[in-house]
């Protein structure tokens, strides 16, 4: 069976509205439509990279305790959560270093464990 969601840990963390910090979360595989739909969006039509940001929000299904991540949320995120997301993102898509990723996430869980200590 193939693995399609994968847990992540933010190296920052998404602060929300009421300064809740939201650092777990899960991603699954993306599909071909979660790609194809940004295209069509009005605000990636005037900035292309924007796009990324639509796409992470469809293919995060959980942080932390949040309903839901929108692109609102994403657009939230801290400059080098973001750049995690992306390459942890094409890394479960490409299942290039794959591995690494998740040891990545796994080392940073066992360094809160010690620090947390």
């Amino acid at each position: 069976m193939i693995q399609t969601e994968f847990e992540f840990t933010l190296p920052k963390g998404y602060l929300d509205e009421t300064e809740n910090l939201h650092r777990k979360g899960v991603m699954r595989l993306a599909m071909a439509i979660d790609e194809i739909v940004p295209l069509r969006d009005p605000r990636v039509k005037s900035n292309p990279a924007y796009a990324t940001v639509i796409i992470l929000a469809r293919v995060i299904t959980k942080l932390g305790a949040l309903e839901e991540v929108s692109p609102q949320v994403v657009e939230g995120f801290f400059a080098c959560d973001l750049s995690y997301l992306q390459k942890f993102y094409r890394q479960i898509n490409e299942l290039e270093e794959l591995n690494e990723a998740i040891a990545v996430s796994s080392a940073i869980e066992s360094i809160e464990s010690v620090a947390a200590s």
